[in-house]
């Protein structure tokens, strides 16, 4: 069974996209990912996610075991192009094109329903991931919810260690009435003689 994922408007020449996908055509899939790492070039980085994209449909759209998978081919067709100026001598000016690609990657079964899932066996993992989620989903709010009760604890303790005494409450209400304090405040806004 034939499994496609396509990317659409990459913003890279066809040219240099099409160096990278002759070389893993007609790979295991398996192979050609660590092919796609060990690639240096740009466009590497990008195939190998469109290649995971296309396993992870294979694997839950129809049950077929990414293993048994391989490369069968990738089309790599020119998308818009972005059309841009640049100034050159004399008042004259120069079109250059920005070139977008569409690519189009179709993976096949090596051996016809090998390890294949049933419909019934798909659903009951996806219902057992659902759970799972669910579950991890709870343990965070728990911990959430207990952080936060230690947290107000906290801060009721270190209120209730730091008390203000009405002293200093008076003395700094009598600092604000009159403007007048004796100490540093008073030396840095106290004005030039003239």
């Amino acid at each position: 069974m034939k499994v496609k994922a396509t990317l659409k408007n990459l913003r890279m020449s066809p040219r240099k996209v099409r160096l990278v996908t002759d070389s893993i055509i007609g790979m295991d899939a398996n192979v050609a990912l660590v092919q796609l790492q060990h690639v240096v070039k740009k466009t590497s980085g990008v195939l190998e996610k469109l290649l995971l994209s296309a396993l992870a449909n294979a694997e839950n759209n129809f049950g077929l075991d990414k293993d048994n998978m391989f490369v069968s081919s990738i089309l790599v067709g020119e998308g818009a192009r972005l059309k841009r100026w640049l100034p050159r001598a004399q008042g004259r000016a120069t079109l250059i094109l920005k070139r977008t690609c569409h690519i189009k990657l179709e993976i096949e079964e090596r051996v016809e329903g090998k390890n294949k899932k049933s419909k019934q066996q798909l659903e009951k993992e996806r219902a057992k991931r659902e759970a799972e989620k669910a579950k991890i989903l709870e343990e965070d709010a728990k911990k959430l919810e207990k952080e936060e009760k230690e947290q107000q604890a906290a801060e009721k303790t270190t209120v209730e260690k730091t008390p203000v005494k009405k002293a200093e409450l008076k003395k700094e209400k009598d600092i604000v009435k009159t403007g007048q304090d004796s100490g540093f405040l008073k030396k840095v806004f106290q004005r030039k003689s003239v």
